[in-house]
């Protein structure tokens, strides 16, 4: 029996709940709101929107301003064109023929005599490759034309063949309506034939110019950097000077780099041409030295044509075989040779090499393709140096811890370096 104490209720049985009184619902009660987890609007958002909304409308107004800036300069270079490509020619003429120039002055040679001699030389030594190729030329590519005469049968007698099993009819009337569309825009071919024929005199008359230039580049190229520092003021005269020799020590590094790599890829492949028999092994060994000159699109186009011959002439094996060399030499050149010959300043992707060659190829064709890469290294260093400017890193102090230094007075200008630092080690330069 259990004694109930005074002042207690009996407890719930085991297991059940004891259910919780619940007030009474009054007349005035409203449903609580839906609580949100964004936080609550504060009184500076309104201002802050307004100022980010000022800064982008100023930003989008500026980037307007800069590529149309940018259009205008375009265009301006493209009527300009016809001026500026002699002058760019020259300059890359100009870097190549620099260094025995400079030599010859060296040793009291007059800048005259000195450029001329030079100049004269290397024509006499391009004249003389063109001479020594072009019977090789005339008598081989004749057979060639037969091989590939006697090619194309076999093509037909495969294609009459099985699998495909194609009648005579059918290639007859195949070929018939390809020489009847090349006859109906005979008009057109014609046209662009002496449209070809304009642009190689055009291409001779630029090249002649551009050899005229480069004899005053030689001659007269010291004095550019002091007539260029003077039209500045003497803040900026310093700046001008050293992106002038860094601009033209770039421009110099990538012709005997490229040239250095086309010569390994010429000679190699050439061997290999050799050694199978392929047949106009020198001017393939030429073309694909001044394939080099447009890096990656060059060396693919070169090989190609490598290819192409072995296979017409020597057959299918051959010309996997010659793939296989060209290949080969393009791993080593790009595993190899290009890390060790390629300065620390002149690193470009392969991404930016392509899309340069792509780029100058659409503007201006061959010409463009090959000014792509230049132009593309030129600008990095351009960025580079004002990029190194706004970091307050001093980038006319070259490696060798000099700067430039602009004197003179109502007679003339003169540059010359002064010592503002220690040298740059070897290791850092590298880095």
């Amino acid at each position: 029996m259990r004694l109930r104490l005074p002042g207690r209720t009996p407890a719930a049985p085991r297991g059940k709940a004891e259910p919780r009184p619940q007030p009474a619902p009054r007349k005035n009660d409203v449903a609580a709101p839906a609580v949100s987890t964004a936080p609550a609007p504060t009184d500076g958002r309104g201002p802050k929107m307004q100022r980010a909304l000022r800064a982008l409308a100023v930003t989008s107004g500026q980037l307007l301003l800069i590529l149309a800036a940018l259009t205008v300069l375009g265009y301006v270079l493209g009527k300009l064109w016809v001026i500026l490509l002699p002058i760019v020619l020259g300059l890359l003429i100009a870097t190549v023929l620099w260094p025995p120039t400079r030599f010859l002055r060296s040793h009291r040679w007059p800048p005259a005599l000195a450029a001329a001699v030079v100049l004269l030389s290397f024509l006499g030594i391009f004249g003389g490759i063109i001479a020594a190729i072009a019977p090789q030329v005339a008598t081989q590519v004749t057979e060639l034309a037969n091989q590939a005469t006697a090619g194309l049968e076999d093509v037909q007698e495969w294609v009459q063949g099985p699998p495909l099993n194609l009648g005579e009819d059918q290639v007859g009337n195949a070929v018939d309506s390809i020489i009847d569309s090349i006859q109906g825009n005979a008009q057109n071919i014609a046209g662009y034939a002496v449209t070809g024929v304009s642009a190689v005199g055009n291409g001779l008359i630029n090249l002649l110019l551009a050899l005229l230039l480069c004899f005053f580049f030689l001659k007269d190229g010291p004095r550019w950097v002091p007539w260029l520092s003077a039209q500045t003021g003497p803040k900026a005269a310093r700046h001008v000077a050293a992106l002038s020799y860094k601009t033209w020590a770039t421009l110099s590094e990538f012709i005997r780099q490229q040239a250095l790599v086309g010569f390994v890829d010429a000679f190699f492949i050439g061997v290999g041409l050799w050694i199978l028999d392929v047949p106009l092994v020198l001017p393939l060994a030429i073309l694909t030295f001044f394939g080099a000159f447009i890096p990656i699109i060059g060396a693919f186009v070169a090989g190609a044509f490598a290819v192409l011959i072995a296979l017409v002439d020597q057959g299918f094996t051959t010309a996997l075989i010659v793939l296989g060399i060209v290949l080969l030499v393009q791993q080593l050149e790009g595993n190899v040779l290009q890390p060790i010959i390629q300065g620390r300043g002149f690193n470009l992707h392969a991404a930016v090499v392509i899309l340069a060659v792509t780029a100058g190829s659409s503007l201006a064709g061959i010409i463009g393709a090959f000014l792509g890469v230049p132009v593309a290294a030129l600008t990095a260093v351009i960025y580079r140096y004002v990029r190194d400017e706004l970091d307050g890193k001093s980038p006319e102090v070259a490696d060798d811890g000099t700067r430039a230094r602009i004197d003179g007075d109502d007679s003339g200008t003169t540059v010359s370096h002064e010592q503002v630092a220690a040298p740059e080690p070897e290791e850092t330069r590298k880095g």
